[in-house]
Order: structure tokens, then C-alpha cells, then sequence
């Protein structure tokens, strides 16, 4: 199903024209005729501010050492703004950004509103046998190439070894043990088990996979959010709730969860390498070894976390393409994921990249490595990001009691259904 065909017909008229803007009206063409790059590239970030932000921007700004006459403006835009910043400003064909930090889901939806530039046969998309495979499907689209993968990732248990060892427990395996594990903590320490953010649906999906489930199946066009696993695994978490192993919330879920983890509130959270530079920033962590990392607990059908991730992408109305191209490649070479992975631990998307010293050393990476391989894809269809919207509204409410598990599934179905037409 093809959306936006106003703004199809809009950017192409304005790719056509030359007179798309980039993010910023003083946006300068490249020059060739020095055969040098130059002018202004304008790059949306959506990584975390106070931590992974300084670093993004540091290593951005440091193109300009090989290609001095290219001016690159730096902005952090919130993740939760992004996507639809991003629809509005290319749409609109004002105030978009050359390059935009893509979650993986998104990159489908825009390459089917015609937003994004393909990349094949371009300087963006060097060596692109490099990449691992599972990193690289997000980035396709009806057979063409339209984002780089940047960084890839999954979800595990983050965990404070000094509650477990003063509880005397061990890592839970299972949600059974889950409970079993937050009640002991409890009665020894006094502390919750689990903070389970409620506000997010994306802290959902291990569970709904440990039940055999999944939101959609793209292969036989079918919503699958409402069958037994689907509502089984919206039981799973209430109970979670309802027994005293989990605490939960309805809004603002990233920073409580962070901030009960880190000031030692909660023995444990669910997260992914994105959270462990802001995690070590707690008081609970200045001594790293405190942290331990460990897959989320199995469901009653199997262990599954989500494959999760963000990639380069850039606009396709962009003034400055061949700098944007040259940019997006140097973000995603191997020697920038390695850095990248020193300073805060997230997971590079280049097979070549995992034989450099500085990704070899890290221990986060050798947790998550092995997780990303056996992550569940999401389906790569441009509604994807969509699901996630009417999924979450009754995720919270099934959570704080506002609903039942059965209804919460029978109307995020029936969400589903109404945005993917024809879908059974």
C-alpha cells in the first residue's frame, strides 16, 4: 500500500527544481568544480542528550578534518519527535535535515513516503557485503537500498549485583523465576524486583515473543497481536504487576526506570546497550562491575528480545547530496563503530568492525553480540512504526488496570486492522 502521494509528487518536484532545502536556508551546494566537498550538512540526531549525544557529536564534527570546507550542523532531536518531525519537515520540503538518524522501523515508512534518497551505487554505501545481514534488511525497500545501518542492538536484563548478593539469588531464566527472585529480593532487602517501564510498548515485545508471539505476521498479511500468545503475554506482565515483582508507570517510564535503577531502588530493569553510558552515570554504578547484563527471562514458548537498532538515511530533497553521502559513509565505517563502541558501547553493524581491539575489549559487546544474532526481526513493512502507537495505549492500560489483558489484545487487533487494510 503506497501513502503520501502528495508529498511523493512534492519531493520529486523539488528534487527535480534543485530547490529542496536541507535543514537550514544557508544550506550550501557541493562544489565541483574543485572536486572538493563543501557546504553545509545538517544531521538529526535522536540519540540519548547527556550521554550518547556529546559523543555523536564530537565524532560528526570531526568529517570536517577530511573535508575541511563542509560545515556539519549538529542537532539532537528527541527520538519521541523524531519520526513525525521528520514526515512533516519533508513533506513540506522546508527544514529538513540532510541526514537523519533513522530507528530501524522508520526506514521503511520513509523510503515508501519517497522521503529518502536511494543509496546504491553512491559514496553512502561502501562495501556493503560488510554489514551484518540482520542489520542490513531494515534498510531495504522494494529492492532498493535507502539507509546505512549505524548502530544495532537488542535487549537484556540489566542487573545490580550487590542486591543479588545480599538477596543470595541468582539471575532468573525464566519469568517464573523472575517472580520468584523479586519476592526473595523483597523480603531480604526490602527493594523491588523489577521496574517494567509501562509507557513504552517496545519493553513488551520479550514478552509477547516468550509466548510465541508477535504483533503482525507480514508473510500472510495477518494480525497476530490478538491470538492466545498475544493475550497470554499481556497476562504475563500484569501478573508481574499484580505480584509485587514489577513496579510500572504511565508516563515518564524511561527516566523513573533509570533513575529507581540507578539510585538503587530496583534490582533490576529491562534495556538495551543504548542505556549503559547513562546507567554507569549512577550512583549505584561508578564501580562498572556492579552492572551485569544477562537475557531476559524466558516465556512459557521461548527466549526472544526484539532486534532493534538505527540507521543514516538522507533525505532525498537534500541540497548537498554528495557531502551527505560522504558523511553517512565515514559515520559507518568501521573505524568510526569502533569508537563509537569505546565510548559508549553500542554494537557496530560491520562484520569488519568486531575485529577491532576497542570492540574486542568490550564486555557489553560480547554480552549483546550473541543476543542481536538470535533477536526477532520486526517486520519490515512501513507501517511498522505504526503498530506501536495504538499497542502501547492498551499495554498501559492492561498494566495500570484500566483494562483487561483479553480486551487490551481484541483492541489493538482491531487497531491493526483498520491500519493495514486487507490484513486478516
Amino acid at each position: 500500500m503506497r501513502r503520501g502521494i502528495t508529498a511523493t509528487a512534492l519531493v520529486a518536484a523539488l528534487a527535480l527544481a534543485a530547490t529542496a532545502c536541507g535543514s537550514d536556508s544557508d544550506s550550501e551546494g557541493t562544489s565541483k568544480s574543485s572536486g572538493e566537498l563543501s557546504g553545509t550538512v545538517t544531521w538529526w540526531d535522536t540519540s540519548t542528550v547527556g550521554s550518547e549525544d556529546k559523543v555523536f557529536k564530537k565524532i560528526a564534527e570531526d568529517f570536517t578534518k577530511q573535508h575541511p570546507k563542509v560545515h556539519i550542523k549538529y542537532v539532537n532531536v528527541p527520538f519521541g519527535d523524531a519520526q513525525n518531525k521528520f514526515k512533516n519537515a519533508a513533506q513540506s520540503g522546508s527544514d529538513a535535515p540532510d541526514v537523519i538518524r533513522s530507528e530501524v522501523a522508520w526506514t521503511p515508512e520513509f523510503a515508501d513516503l519517497d522521503y529518502l534518497a536511494p543509496l546504491d551505487g553512491t559514496a553512502a554505501l561502501k562495501n556493503p557485503d560488510d554489514f551484518l545481514k540482520q542489520a542490513a534488511a531494515s534498510t531495504k525497500y522494494n529492492g532498493k537500498t535507502y539507509a546505512v545501518p549505524q548502530v544495532i542492538d537488542s535487549m537484556g536484563i540489566f542487573y545490580n549485583k550487590k542486591i543479588f548478593k545480599e538477596a543470595g539469588v541468582e539471575v532468573p531464566k525464566t519469568v517464573d523465576e523472575l517472580k520468584t527472585v523479586s519476592k526473595k529480593i523483597k523480603d531480604k532487602t526490602g527493594k523491588t524486583g523489577m521496574y517494567l517501564r509501562g509507557d513504552d510498548a517496545y519493553w513488551f515485545l520479550s514478552f509477547l515473543y516468550g509466548e510465541g508471539g508477535d504483533m503482525v505476521d507480514a508473510s500472510t498479511k495477518s494480525v497476530t497481536i490478538d491470538n492466545p500468545a498475544g493475550v497470554k503475554a499481556m497476562k504475563v506482565v500484569k501478573d508481574l504487576v499484580d505480584s509485587g515483582a514489577a513496579k510500572t508507570d504511565a508516563s515518564d517510564g524511561w527516566e523513573n526506570m533509570q533513575t529507581s535503577f540507578k539510585d538503587g531502588k530496583v534490582a533490576m530493569i529491562i534495556n538495551g546497550p543504548w542505556a549503559v553510558a547513562d546507567t554507569y552515570a549512577g550512583k549505584e554504578f561508578k564501580d562498572k562491575a556492579n552492572l551485569g547484563i544477562a537475557p531476559v527471562p524466558a516465556g512459557s514458548a521461548a527466549q526472544g528480545a526484539p532486534q532493534g537498532g538505527h540507521n543514516l538515511a538522507v533525505y532525498a530533497g537534500s541540497k548537498n547530496l554528495d557531502a551527505s553521502y560522504a558523511f553517512v559513509d565515514y559515520m559507518t565505517s568501521a573505524d568510526t563503530q569502533a569508537k563509537v563502541t569505546k565510548e559508549l558501547s553500542l554494537l557496530p553493524t560491520r562484520t569488519s568492525a568486531y575485529a577491532k581491539q576497542d570492540v574486542v575489549d568490550n564486555e557489553i559487546v560480547g554480552f549483546f553480540k550473541p543476543v542481536v544474532e538470535t533477536a526477532v526481526e520486526r517486520p519490515w513493512i512501513p507501517e511498522t512504526g505504526s503498530l506501536f502507537a495504538p499497542l502501547v495505549t492498551e499495554y498501559t492500560k492492561v498494566l495500570t488496570g484500566q483494562t483487561t489483558p483479553e480486551k487490551g489484545a481484541k483492541t489493538t487487533g482491531d487497531s491493526y486492522r483498520k491500519l493495514l487494510k486487507g490484513w486478516k
